[in-house]
């Protein structure tokens, strides 16, 4: 589909809106697959002035509902219907309105909708139009997310801008892309950790030709050392790791390409231009930019509790920086842990498998992945001992209420849990034996 095409269907799709009394400020959720419906139907609804959240679409239907009651929407849009040409309401720009409502998951799993406006879209743009030379201004990218993720939602604007060529699959597969990849003669690669460990495990990777590829950029987690050198070695190219996060914008950190190992293997970087980041007393990691969330959508005790008076982002995740001002990731304040870019609260798991009938007790804890990053295990007090639960009993039984990203990949079966000296789960404990 050309721009100017994009253009024309995304005006008859905001006249068709309008018709049914989508107006500036409506709340609107996205049900579509990633595809030109969905870019059709978010750049309609911002020619409206109204406000876009992107629905995962690997959401289970019980999740869908909690993401739903949340936000609160005047419709919810899972089909685009055109309208002849018309003209459209007239709106005033302002860089204060609400364009989209990127949602992630709180620490037990409750969704929370990261709110973004015009401004910060405008910011992001900026801050990211410094990689032009790196992406390649109007050559082909490889959509990498869905598009409900903060790495598409809020940056769009950017994408449209750099007038590039995005091919987009309905599921992202590693055979598929490096076919694209090598067809489409791309400079950059990116993606997330697990994304690149697939494409390197794929048993045809040595048939491609990959030489146009100059740079991978990689974000949604940290990229493991032996990763970032078999890639590096294997596609010819310089690696990027880039820390960021749904709150952040998607800006945050990123190493340099032509970085020394110690930044490149074992940091995420330093600030963009425009971030600062700086550790707080306990060890966290706050962050500003004006990249950043306005706060959470209809939910302003953790906006309070997120954002402080001066603008920090608290971040959740623990962090040093080195003598050569570059950040380093070494925990988190909360359990939260990385599956593959997405994140996985363990009490949000062990609140549904809680419930299986053979299951006494039961914690999730993150085991290191050479392709996933982390992978959720089980660890399970049975209600009979001779009789435990398997794996695929677990999976099966949390299907219906969890996304499959975040059911366990892995079981183990013991007498009990560990606790702390007050009466807690030891989380460290659990981690320690991996």
């Amino acid at each position: 589909m050309t721009f100017g095409e994009l253009h024309a269907l995304s005006d008859r799709a905001a006249a068709a809106l309008a018709g049914d009394g989508i107006v500036e400020g409506s709340v609107v959720a996205l049900t579509l697959p990633s595809g030109i419906d969905y870019v059709i139907a978010y750049l309609a609804l911002a020619k409206l002035g109204a406000i876009t959240a992107g629905i995962n679409t690997r959401m289970s239907t019980d999740e869908r509902a909690r993401v739903l009651d949340r936000l609160q929407p005047y419709a919810v849009l899972d089909a685009v219907t055109l309208a002849p040409n018309g003209s459209l309401p007239a709106i005033t720009p302002d860089l204060d309105r609400i364009v989209t409502i990127v949602f992630t998951s709180g620490t037990s799993g409750e969704p929370k909708g990261a709110v973004f406006t015009n401004r910060q879209l405008e910011a992001i743009t900026r801050i990211d139009a410094g990689g032009l030379d790196v992406w390649g201004s109007g050559g082909p990218l490889l959509g990498g997310t869905q598009f409900c993720h903060i790495g598409f939602m809020t940056k769009l604007q950017w994408y449209l801008r750099l007038g590039c060529t995005l091919l987009v699959q309905p599921r992202w597969r590693a055979d598929v892309s490096l076919r694209l990849i090598a067809e489409h003669r791309m400079r950059s690669v990116g993606g997330v950790a697990a994304q690149i460990a697939l494409l390197l495990r794929e048993p045809d990777f040595d048939t491609f030709d990959l030489s146009s590829v100059e740079t991978i950029i990689v974000g949604g987690g940290p990229s493991p050392p032996e990763l970032v050198r078999e890639a590096r070695r294997r596609f010819g190219a310089t690696y990027s790791i880039r820390y960021s996060s749904t709150e952040s914008g998607g800006v945050g950190t990123a190493t340099a390409f032509d970085g020394p190992d110690d930044e490149a293997l074992h940091t995420v970087g330093r600030p963009r231009p425009g971030v600062e980041i700086r550790i707080a007393d306990d060890g966290e990691l706050l962050l500003r930019s004006p990249a950043a969330m306005v706060g959470y959508w209809r939910d302003p005790e953790r906006t309070a509790t997120t954002i402080d008076a001066d603008g920090w982002l608290h971040t959740s995740d623990l962090g040093v920086i080195d003598d050569n001002g570059c950040l380093r990731i070494v925990g988190r304040t909360n359990d939260m842990y990385i599956r593959g870019g997405y994140n996985v609260h363990p009490l949000e798991v062990e609140a549904v498998l809680i419930e299986h009938p053979a299951v006494t007790a039961v914690a999730i804890s993150p085991r290191p992945d050479d392709v996933m990053g982390e992978v959720g295990v089980a660890i399970v007090v049975p209600v009979d001992a001779t009789r435990p639960p398997t794996l695929e009993d677990l999976r099966a039984f949390a299907s219906s209420r969890l996304a499959a990203y975040k059911l366990p990949e892995a079981i183990r079966i013991v007498d009990a849990l560990p606790i702390t000296s007050m009466e807690k789960l030891d989380r460290a404990a659990l981690k320690r034996d991996f």
